[in-house]
């Protein structure tokens, strides 16, 4: 059998923070070398925006926590910690699945009082992660959301999305459906660093070219931008051309934040390999999240520019972003852009 030689763990008494969050059992499987899932199953599959968010949808689905794409920067890290898990290398291999999240939202949507709210995915983590080729949520997710007549937007980093795109090409026959991709870094040793869990940039370029030819406006994420990394003007310049190239209608840049735990696992990694800007970090960062808003506005006028050269702004406005921005996080700020 396909998966013969996974091993089973159900003693939640090691998992404490999962036992709180429907635990099932724990899985493991050559085929997924490193990552431990753990199978949950959810009560809610939407989560609500706080009421006084003012972003343009008020629902979101995170069909996992943690994330095999391992970037570093990642926002989302401190949620891991919500589980008794760690936010550096917990965050990056041990995976919780709602398995049953595609039969949970069905229900939800069923209800009479849902108003068909526009919902987001891959505010959070990605649901485009390797884990999804093993328990194929998402197939499910759209068919519900399409079936009830909800618009839907999805971020992500996961070229597995391609998988779906015959499903996705239907359901936006149906309801208003946005795609959007992530794309931050081009040099191939700096993402092996940084985000070595994702897919190559070049891969997900061809991703952007596959869901443009079939007829999706496809936005893209350039975020984060990371200071004195990929900042330069020849490698935006670069990017934005690349992503232009791909066929993409627009995109959007925000510098990197740090929030939590994402600060200290990230600074470590800059400490092995670029210690000569540890300094500059912090005086960049200060002892907060975000980057001063000096160098927000300098990376604003370095961006807007390159992005109406390359004919990626939106009613003829490009977008970068503050010093401080919306919570919870980049990914966040980028659905914006697309219910916008």
């Amino acid at each position: 059998m396909r998966w013969q030689n996974q091993t089973l763990d159900a003693d939640d008494g090691a998992l404490p923070g999962l036992s709180r969050a429907g635990f099932v059992r724990t899985v493991q499987t050559p085929e997924f070398e490193g990552i431990t899932f753990h199978e949950v199953l959810c009560k809610s599959a939407l989560n609500k925006m706080p009421e006084s968010s003012t972003l343009p949808f008020q629902w979101t689905i995170n069909p996992m926590r943690g994330c095999s794409h391992a970037c570093r920067y990642c926002f989302a890290r401190p949620t891991h910690e919500y589980l008794d898990l760690d936010a550096g290398r917990d965050f990056d291999a041990q995976i919780v699945v709602k398995t049953n999240i595609a039969a949970v939202l069905r229900k939800e949507l069923g209800r009479r009082s849902w108003q068909r709210d526009p919902v987001a995915l891959g505010t959070n983590t990605d649901p485009y992660q390797r884990a999804e080729g093993r328990y194929r949520l998402m197939p499910g997710i759209i068919r519900a959301l399409t079936d009830s007549g909800t618009p839907f937007s999805i971020l992500t980093k996961g070229t597995l999305l391609r998988r779906d795109l015959p499903l996705l090409t239907l359901a936006a026959r149906e309801v208003p459906v946005s795609l959007a991709v992530s794309i931050a870094i081009l040099d191939q040793e700096l993402h092996g660093g940084l985000e070595s869990g994702t897919p190559s940039p070049r891969a997900r370029l061809d991703m952007v070219r596959a869901l443009t030819d079939a007829g999706f406006a496809v936005h893209v994420m350039v975020a984060p931008v990371i200071p004195y990394l990929t900042d330069g003007r020849a490698h935006l310049d670069e990017l934005f051309g690349a992503i232009a190239a791909a066929g993409a209608t627009s995109a959007v840049a925000f510098p990197m934040h740090l929030r939590g735990s994402t600060r200290g696992w990230f600074l470590e990694w800059l400490a092995e390999t670029h210690p000569a800007l540890l300094r500059r970090y912090r005086q960049l960062y200060g002892r907060g999240a975000y980057v001063t808003p000096e160098y927000a506005t300098w990376l604003r006028e370095r961006v807007t520019p390159l992005l109406e050269r390359h004919g990626l702004t939106r009613d003829g406005e490009a977008t970068a972003a503050p010093a401080r921005t919306a919570e919870p996080g980049n990914a966040v700020e980028t659905q914006l852009a697309l219910f916008a």
